[in-house]
């Protein structure tokens, strides 16, 4: 896994953000496996940190939200994975995590700006399952994060989201 970080990006850099990480007195072996998912992420290598990732997991190594909170906005930031970062916050919330508000609206936003109808019903179905799981998002947070966004992205996300749970 190291040569191919090494081959991906610059290893100074991914090597000083595992740094901070460490210094930061979290378990080292998820430490490691964040900083690489990280570093991956940062140089725009969706895919590889994805594979990380699933090696973290093959090693025996749980993921933390320090982890979780990384790979799903990373997985977001791509279009062609925004599946797979629906699927990372669930694990997270199965696990008995909590995401934060900037992690949950990262997935329902992805969701909403595909701007079609099975999409918004997808995101529903998501926004319905993490209900079912005890956890309601907060809307005053998601509007904290959705700060600065285009109007019609945010009144998407917004009508996706309360049309659940009013009902």
């Amino acid at each position: 896994m190291s040569r191919t970080l090494i081959k991906n990006v610059n290893i100074d850099e991914a090597m000083e953000i595992c740094k901070r990480t460490v210094e930061m007195g979290m378990q080292p072996m998820v430490v490691i496996h964040t900083c690489v998912i990280e570093a991956y992420l940062k140089f725009g290598k969706t895919k590889c940190a994805l594979e990380a990732y699933w090696g973290m997991l093959a090693a025996g190594v749980a993921p933390n939200s320090y982890t979780y909170t990384v790979l799903v906005k990373g997985l977001t930031a791509d279009p062609n994975f925004f599946g797979e970062a629906k699927k990372c916050l669930l694990e997270m919330m199965e696990k008995g995590l909590r995401p934060n508000a900037a992690t949950y609206t990262a997935v329902i936003e992805s969701f909403a700006k595909q701007g079609d109808n099975a999409s918004e019903e997808e995101c529903k179905e998501l926004v319905d399952v993490m209900i079912s799981k005890g956890f309601v998002p907060n809307a005053k947070a998601m509007m904290e994060v959705l700060m600065g966004r285009p109007k019609p992205v945010i009144r998407e996300i917004m009508n996706i989201v309360l049309s659940k749970l009013k009902g």
